[in-house]
């Protein structure tokens, strides 16, 4: 297994200045609680919803939103969920187009992606059509250059890389041809959702990309590169995202980090996941595709004694078990609604890499191991691992906001 580089080392003594410092560099302009619990972005009322939302308002939506010739006239509704991996993300991009050369490859009507699968998700969303595109991304576009130290910035400012070459590379991916192209699907009924996590409320935002792509919006497309960069911007790594918003008549930013802080995988929101509120019934039970740039298993590695080991080691335990009761909520939402349960993960003996960088030959190793199986046909699972404590029958309990 790749030892963490020297760079990392220094990036982790960096965000621990940070810390230290207590500063940041990004000026924010003060609200309230009550005013970002009605916050609407201006001009897009409908580009977001809350995850933690009351069920019932969020199936109501639901409701009213998806058209009926979404599922197509053979009635299929494909759901494709990307989690977030960093440099993993890799292995998604390959299984996919692994998966369109093999001819099996179904469209899906609804794509979710956080972090790292949330800037696959669009290219997932538009078809195999897109993935040159996506095999672009993932072989030249995604590199060490991403991780440029911000000088000064780096202990006294919001992030210890410089954001701009992040943003560079959504902005040469993300153009208004590709959004006029997600307009187009998203008025025929499918969605395309991004997750990113509210700092300020401590809440996950989930991004109707579709919506913000027709919105007819003089800042549609900066929106939505935003909602993608911020996504994927690890805290402490990258500076947050701060996007405007409109609350109680007040002109305020929220504060957008990685969607993955709080919710590594997005099937249906979370207060869907434990509720006892049915979905709509139509009949159409759908097929769920979650597709996880990481490993299912714990990863065993000997920790250094050092502080700063301790607490990356802890960091990336915290998000991995955050993932797993996520995916045994997903289970057993799906097992209880009668969906089609499919998850496809990196093998738990696959040299995986501990550094944060991204080596373009890990990546491109990764890459084609994720074709391979895309190709061969056989990535999916049905059940979870022995190792995950699935809950009983048992009623769900209700959660409301």
């Amino acid at each position: 297994m790749q030892r963490p580089a020297v760079l990392t080392r220094k990036l982790l003594l960096v965000v621990a200045l940070l810390t230290l410092a207590g500063c940041a560099s990004l000026a924010r302009v003060p609200s309230t609680k009550e005013q970002q619990a009605v916050a609407t972005i201006p001009g897009i009322p409908n580009a977001r919803v809350w995850s933690d939302d009351r069920a019932d308002t969020l199936l109501a939506r639901a409701r009213s939103d998806v058209r009926a010739d979404a599922t197509g006239r053979a009635g299929a509704i494909n759901v494709l969920a990307l989690s977030g991996g960093g440099s993993n993300g890799a292995f998604g991009a390959g299984l996919l187009i692994g998966w369109s050369d093999r001819g099996t490859r179904p469209a899906f009507t609804v794509v979710t992606g956080a972090s790292a699968g949330a800037l696959i998700a669009p290219f997932a969303f538009l078809g195999s059509a897109y993935d040159p595109v996506l095999k672009s991304l993932f072989s030249e576009g995604i590199g060490d250059e991403l991780l440029q130290i911000d000088g000064l910035s780096a202990i006294f400012g919001a992030g210890v890389f410089k954001t701009e070459p992040l943003k560079r590379l959504v902005a040469r991916y993300v153009d208004e041809e590709l959004l006029g192209r997600i307009a187009a699907e998203y008025r025929k009924g499918r969605r395309l959702l991004v997750v990113t996590t509210n700092l300020d409320a401590q809440r996950t935002a989930v991004w109707d990309m579709g919506a913000i792509a027709s919105s007819g919006s003089p800042g549609a497309l900066a929106l939505f590169r935003d909602v993608l960069v911020a996504s994927a911007s690890v805290p402490g790594v990258y500076s947050p995202v701060l996007i405007n918003v409109e609350g109680e008549g007040r002109n305020f930013d929220e504060m957008h980090v990685d969607g993955g802080v709080r919710a590594n995988l997005l099937v249906v929101p979370e207060s869907l996941l434990l509720s006892s509120v049915p979905p709509p019934a139509s009949g159409v039970h759908p097929r769920v595709y979650i597709l996880m740039n990481n490993k299912l298993e714990q990863d065993f590695e000997v920790v250094e004694s050092k502080t700063l080991a301790i607490v990356s080691r802890a960091f990336t335990t915290a998000v991995k078990a955050n993932t797993q009761n996520t995916l045994i909520a997903t289970y057993d939402f799906a097992r209880r609604n009668k969906w089609d349960f499919n998850l496809a993960s990196i093998g738990a003996e696959y040299p995986t890499t501990t550094s944060m960088g991204f080596d373009k030959t890990y990546m491109h190793q990764l890459f084609q191991y994720g074709y391979d199986q895309g190709y061969q046909g056989s990535p999916w699972r049905k059940t979870l691992p022995s190792t995950y404590t699935v809950p009983s029958a048992s009623p769900p309990r209700t959660v409301t906001r």
